[in-house]
């Protein structure tokens, strides 16, 4: 593939048709911002430069851009609207010396399915062509707010034709700009410099330069194989259409590798998530972040993953789990909450209404139900009863409490961290543990019982 000079994305846009206070190009579609995913995709063409065009809270966007790639330029539009002006501001900044040669790419940072597959055919396309420049298009049964490509007789492009400027014959056709382009930076560098904001809306369009363009070479349109991957994102309810065919397409992608997925419309499943072979997803599950998932597991109904590790046939029901490994055929739910950084071996068990984190639980041990196990170690094969708590928490640290293996933990037991029992304790029903304990004892708090016989409420007598 032909090497890119400089690739230039444009994020300066408010996009008040979000109707939200967070730029729209920070809104997020399957766990990534739009503006991420679209400069992961020209990222990974390896250009020799970068740059970002900023202005709707700038600052922030900035900030966004330069977590994903520290090295990337950031370019201020001035207040001077447009897109057009927008590549202004970045070829000035990039290329103040006019000595910039090869193709530059331009991409929109609202269509979040842009992928690297789709860049490339551009690219080569460009390369064969011999274009001074070529514009992605798709055509579209429904081409409204899309910019026309109107063409010459010899499928050569003439000019781009926004909505409000086109007139009944160009609103007619289907074929639309998807806001991806790739100059030849001396026809870029002339194109641009002859812009000017005599349309509807009073803007510096980049379309304009494509007709500038056109003086100096040819200009081609490539329509991209997959409408999807060039749709863009004006409003919530686009982005909401575009998050369903996505993860339709994820779902698709699995069950095809061989993971059950019951109903895919209410299962949601992120980019870098990982299942196994003969997995099954149940409906409502929602699978977040890195979360990777062993064969044979069985996860849901109603189960959030996050960034979490579950190995071969464990299984997940109704329960919420962050940054946390499960080991092998462990049972976990319904209704268990593991906050991050728990390590459960295999077939553990997490039972309803069990709250979890920094918990270290052995292989065999079982937790059942309602009881909270922060910043712990259980060893094997120990049962914790219920109704049990560690109190990890003095008001200032966060202590640790270490329990052997083979303990039988009785029902509603306290342990105080910090505090270390050992293998093989047996403790009563209803402890409260202060004080360390050792191998092969038994503990219990003494609650002497008192009865008042006959006695009533003070209202009833």
């Amino acid at each position: 593939m032909m090497a890119v000079s400089a690739a230039i994305i444009l994020a300066a846009g408010e996009g008040t048709r979000m109707r939200s206070k967070t730029p729209k190009v920070l809104h997020q579609l399957a766990g990534k911002s739009l503006l991420e995913r679209v400069m992961s995709s020209v990222s990974a063409l390896s250009p020799e430069l970068l740059a970002v065009v900023v202005h709707y809270q700038a600052e922030r966007v900035a900030a966004a851009v330069h977590d994903v790639d520290a090295d990337a330029v950031i370019v201020n539009q001035d207040d001077v609207p447009g897109t057009g002006r927008a590549v202004q501001c970045a070829m000035g900044q990039i290329d103040a010396d006019g000595e910039l040669t090869g193709p530059v790419l331009i991409a929109a940072s609202d269509m979040p399915l842009l992928d690297e597959a789709t860049l490339r055919d551009l690219l080569e396309f460009h390369a064969e062509s011999g274009n001074g420049a070529t514009v992605l298009t798709a055509r579209l049964q429904d081409p409204t707010g899309y910019g026309r490509i109107i063409r010459d007789q010899n499928g050569d492009v003439l000019r781009i034709v926004e909505q409000k400027d086109a007139n009944s014959t160009e609103l007619a056709v289907t074929e639309v700009n998807t806001s991806v382009y790739v100059f030849e930076a001396e026809v870029l560098n002339r194109a641009i410099s002859g812009l000017d904001d005599d349309n509807a809306q009073g803007e510096f369009y980049l379309t304009d330069a494509l007709e500038q363009a056109t003086a100096t070479g040819a200009v081609g349109a490539y329509q991209a194989k997959d409408p999807l991957s060039v749709e863009g994102v004006n409003d919530r309810v686009q982005l909401a259409s575009l998050a369903k065919q996505h993860n339709r397409r994820i779902c698709e992608h699995w069950m095809r590798e061989g993971v059950s997925i019951l109903d895919p419309d209410s299962t949601w499943i992120e980019d870098d998530v990982v299942i196994g072979t003969d997995a099954t997803i149940l409906p409502g599950s929602f699978l977040q972040g890195h979360t990777t998932i062993g064969e044979t597991a069985v996860i849901g109904p109603y189960t959030t993953l996050i960034d979490a590790t579950i190995d071969e046939g464990a299984v997940i029901e109704r329960s919420r789990i962050q940054e946390s490994h499960v080991g092998a055929r462990a049972n976990i739910g319904p209704w268990t909450y593991m906050r991050p950084g728990n390590e459960l071996g295999e077939e553990t068990k997490a039972g309803a209404f069990v709250e979890m984190k920094k918990a270290h639980i052995g292989n065999g041990t079982k937790v059942p139900h309602l009881s909270y196990v922060g910043d712990a170690q259980i060893g094997e094969h120990s049962n914790v009863g219920g109704g049990t708590i560690v109190a990890n928490y003095d008001g200032v640290h966060k202590n640790r409490t270490s329990i052997g293996s083979g303990v039988h933990v009785g029902a509603d037991n306290v342990f105080v961290a910090p505090v270390v029992v050992g293998d093989n304790v047996t403790t009563g029903a209803g402890s409260v543990v202060r004080h360390d304990v050792p191998d092969d004892a038994m503990v219990f708090s003494e609650n002497t019982q008192h009865v008042v016989e006959d006695w009533k409420p003070r209202w009833e007598r």
